[in-house]
C-alpha cells in the first residue's frame, strides 16, 4: 500500500484537524496518507465535543424538569438513571462515528494507515516499521489533558476528559479541579444528574478569561444547581485512594471526594513523534512551533491542539484545511485571527475578538442589552443574561459576547460581521426573527444606532432636514 511510493500529503493524526486536513488534500487531488495511532475522529468525537454534549443534554433534561413548577407545570419523582444516561452518550458517539470513519475517509480518496508515526528525516518518516516518504506532511496529533504535579494525584486514579466517560455509576461526590470551561461544563452536569460537586479554582473567577458579568452569571448557575465553588483555592495534596479520598488546599481547607476530576488544561502531544530529526521546533510546552501553520522545515505543517492556539474542534478543522491546502498548492494563506468560542454551562457563554473590558480599556464604545429586556427571555423566565456589543469609531464591530440560553447559536452572524468588518447599522438594519435571543444583539445594535442619532450635532442636522423637507412640501402644495 505504500511501498515505494512518495506521498504528495502524509497527515498524522485522525481527529479533526487531520481528518479535514486529508479529505481537503484529496479533493485537490493530492496523494494523501492518514496515519492513526488508535481510532479516527479524535477527542471531539471519543471524549469531548460529542460525549460532553449529550451528557449535558441528559443533564439539562433533568434541570429544566426540576426547575418547570416556574412556568406552572410541576414534575414530581424526578429521578435520573445514570447508566442510560451514559448509554445515551454512547449511542450518540456510535451515530456519529461513521462520519470519521476510515472506510469514509477511504470513500474520499484518503489512503488510512493505523500505527504511530515517527520523523526520520526532513522527509520521510516510519509507521510501526514501514518507510513513508512525503512531499509535505501536516502534524496533527492533538493534545491530551495535563496534570498537575499535586502530591498523590496519582494513587486516587484522577478522572480527566478522557476517562470521565467510562463512569458507569455517578460519585456521590465529585471534586472538580479547574474552573475553566471543562471543569465548568462538566461540574454543573453531574450537580444536575445528582452528585454533590464540589469546584475548585485557583483563578479569582470561574471562566477567568471571560467577561466578569460571564463569571458572576456562571458561578450564581452553578450555585443554584448546588455546586460548591471555591475560588482561589490551590490543591497542594491529595490523599486516599481509588475508593476515594480528600483534596487538601493552601489556605487549610478540606475537600472530601469519591471521584476526583482534573481539568486544568491540556497539553500537545508530541512525545515520541521525532520532530527534531524532521527539524520541527518544539516550545517549552512541547507544542509545535510554527509560523502561519508552517513549521521551520518547509515541507511540514501543523494545525489544530498541537499548535498551542485555541484549542476548539471548528479551529482545529479550519486550520487543518488551511495547513492542507497550502501545503499542496503552495500557497502562503495566514490563519483566520477570528476565533469565536463557546462555554456550554447553562446560561452559555459565547465570545468573539474584543471583550467588553477590552473595549473599554481601549477607549471604544460598549454596548450592553440584558435579557430583562428580551420578550423571548422573559417569556420562558430566563433572564440571566445579555448581549454586548464592542465598536470602534466607524461603527465598525470589533467584539461581542453573548450569554445566556443557545449563546452559541447567536454567535455566528456576530463572528461574520466582525471578521467582514461590519459596522453596528449593518446587523440594526437587518430583519431579525421575533421573538428570539438574538434579539438582544439585534436590539444591542438598534439601541447603538440611536444613541447616535441623539447626538446634538446630528439632532440639529436631523432638525434642519426635517424643516427642508416641510418647507418643500409647502411650496409643492401651492
Amino acid at each position: 500500500m505504500t511501498r515505494g511510493r512518495t506521498w504528495d500529503l502524509l497527515v498524522i493524526g485522525g481527529g479533526t484537524a487531520g481528518i479535514v486536513a486529508a479529505t481537503t488534500a484529496a479533493s485537490l487531488g493530492a496523494r494523501v496518507l492518514l496515519t492513526e495511532r488508535e481510532r479516527t475522529g479524535g477527542d471531539c468525537l471519543w471524549t469531548g465535543c460529542v460525549p460532553s454534549k449529550a451528557l449535558l443534554a441528559s443533564a439539562t433534561a433533568a434541570a429544566d424538569a426540576r426547575g418547570a413548577a416556574r412556568l406552572g407545570v410541576d414534575v414530581s419523582g424526578v429521578e435520573v438513571d445514570f447508566a442510560r444516561v451514559m448509554i445515551h452518550v454512547k449511542q450518540a458517539i456510535a451515530t456519529i462515528e461513521p462520519v470519521d470513519s476510515p472506510e469514509t475517509l477511504r470513500s474520499k480518496g484518503v489512503t488510512v494507515l493505523t500505527g504511530g508515526a515517527v520523523f526520520t528525516g526532513p522527509d520521510r518518516a516510519t509507521v510501526d516499521g514501514r518507510e513513508i516518504r512525503f512531499r509535505a506532511a501536516v502534524i496533527a496529533t492533538g493534545s491530551g489533558p495535563a496534570l498537575p504535579p499535586v502530591p498523590g494525584l496519582a494513587d486516587v486514579d484522577p478522572l480527566t476528559n478522557e476517562t470521565v466517560w467510562g463512569l458507569t455509576t455517578l460519585p456521590p461526590r465529585l471534586a472538580v479541579l479547574g474552573g475553566g470551561p471543562i471543569g465548568c461544563e462538566l461540574g454543573q452536569a453531574f450537580a444536575r444528574l445528582g452528585a454533590q460537586v464540589t469546584v475548585v479554582n485557583s483563578a479569582d473567577r470561574l471562566l477567568a478569561v471571560e467577561s466578569e458579568e460571564a463569571s458572576e452569571l456562571v458561578t450564581a448557575a452553578l450555585v443554584r444547581d448546588g455546586v460548591d465553588v471555591r475560588n482561589g483555592a490551590r490543591a497542594v495534596a491529595v490523599t486516599g485512594d481509588r475508593d476515594g479520598g480528600e483534596l487538601q488546599l493552601a489556605d487549610g481547607g478540606t475537600v472530601p471526594f469519591d471521584r476526583l476530576l482534573v481539568a486544568v488544561g491540556r497539553r500537545a502531544r508530541t512525545e515520541g513523534l521525532g520532530c527534531a530529526a524532521a527539524g520541527v521546533e518544539l516550545a517549552e510546552d512541547g507544542s509545535v512551533v510554527v509560523d502561519a501553520l508552517r513549521t521551520g522545515n518547509p515541507r511540514i505543517w501543523a494545525a489544530g491542539d498541537v499548535t498551542g492556539g485555541p484549542q476548539f474542534t471548528h479551529v482545529a478543522g479550519v486550520r487543518g484545511s488551511l495547513a492542507a491546502s497550502n501545503a499542496v498548492l503552495g500557497l502562503r494563506r495566514r490563519v483566520d485571527p477570528v476565533v469565536p468560542r463557546v462555554t456550554y454551562t447553562s446560561p452559555e457563554v459565547a465570545s468573539v475578538g474584543m471583550s467588553p473590558a477590552e473595549g473599554a480599556a481601549a477607549g471604544l464604545t460598549v454596548r450592553r442589552l440584558p435579557h430583562t429586556e428580551i420578550d423571548r427571555a422573559i417569556a420562558e423566565d430566563l433572564t440571566a443574561g445579555s448581549a454586548t456589543l464592542v465598536h470602534d469609531r466607524r461603527g465598525r464591530l470589533r467584539g461581542a459576547t453573548v450569554i445566556g440560553p443557545r449563546a452559541g447559536e447567536s454567535l455566528g452572524e456576530l463572528t461574520l460581521a466582525v471578521r467582514q468588518g461590519l459596522r453596528v447599522q449593518d446587523v440594526a438594519g437587518t430583519t431579525h426573527p421575533y421573538p428570539t435571543y438574538n434579539d438582544a444583539a439585534w436590539n444591542a445594535a438598534i439601541a447603538d444606532v440611536r444613541a447616535r442619532l441623539r447626538a446634538p450635532a446630528v439632532q440639529l442636522a436631523l432638525r434642519g432636514l426635517v424643516r427642508l423637507r416641510a418647507g418643500m412640501d409647502q411650496r409643492s402644495a401651492r
